[in-house]
């Protein structure tokens, strides 16, 4: 059995779901590979069955914050050292994940997140151009971290992540807010387990539309900064 999975959220991504799969099975030949089909209402849970990955399927539309923690958790139950996460919309660079799980495999970090926004080694700064709204987004955000965590922290939002096994137990528990990375984030802080940022190079996605847009975006938004406070506040009781 392989000692790493990878899963993939997934709703109605059936058209760049094929690519994705086939990118993973380039660079990470030695993984298992699970989608986590959120309800899909299109032919997601049976391509990724024709292409060789298991499916954990909701027999209805759950969210994000569900599918995460339920690939997090399909890896603890089946007994897996390490766990990539990868977006299904084809924005995720497979060989960068390659490098996220190198670096937790290495006992440097217990959690590595990829990002947009972090420099060095051979990634240029501003490499990513967000539009003025999502950059003010990102600014307030940043903000908002270090004074959670205290400590920077660049692309909170990123679905790009290599975990240990150390950390599987708490982002396998279901996330109180529509948040889960920013939530993962806390937890994983509160825990004392090591974080590490580390520049990537991701892509626009491959196919379809984003599902964050308009009333969604800004909902989002506020939902993020709930999960920061409301996180703070239960800390302090």
């Amino acid at each position: 059995m392989a000692d790493t999975l990878v899963f993939i959220p997934a709703w109605n991504e059936e058209r760049s779901l094929p690519a994705v799969l086939t990118e993973l099975r380039g660079a990470l030949p030695d993984a298992d590979v699970v989608v986590v089909d959120d309800g899909s209402t299109d032919k997601t849970a049976a391509v990724a069955r024709t292409d060789g990955a298991a499916v954990v399927s909701f027999p209805e539309n759950c969210g994000l914050p569900a599918a995460v923690a339920a690939g997090y958790a399909y890896a603890a139950e089946h007994g897996y050292r390490f766990c990539g996460r990868v977006d299904a919309d084809g924005q995720h660079v497979a060989a960068e994940l390659g490098r996220l799980l190198e670096l937790v495999r290495s006992g440097a970090c217990d959690v590595a997140v990829g990002s947009r926004f972090v420099s060095g080694g051979g990634y240029a700064e501003r490499r990513y151009v967000a539009t003025p709204a999502r950059a003010l987004g990102h600014f307030f955000l940043r903000r908002l971290m270090r004074w959670r965590l205290g400590r920077p922290l660049l692309d909170a939002t990123s679905g790009l992540y290599a975990v240990n096994e150390r950390a599987l137990p708490l982002l396998a528990e279901p996330f109180e807010a529509g948040a889960p990375e920013v939530e993962a984030l806390i937890r994983l802080a509160d825990a004392g387990l090591r974080i590490e940022e580390v520049p990537v190079d991701m892509r626009e996605r491959a196919g379809g539309a984003s599902k964050l847009r308009g009333r969604k975006a800004l909902l989002l938004v506020l939902t993020v900064v709930g999960t920061v406070v409301f996180a703070r506040r239960r800390r302090r009781r």
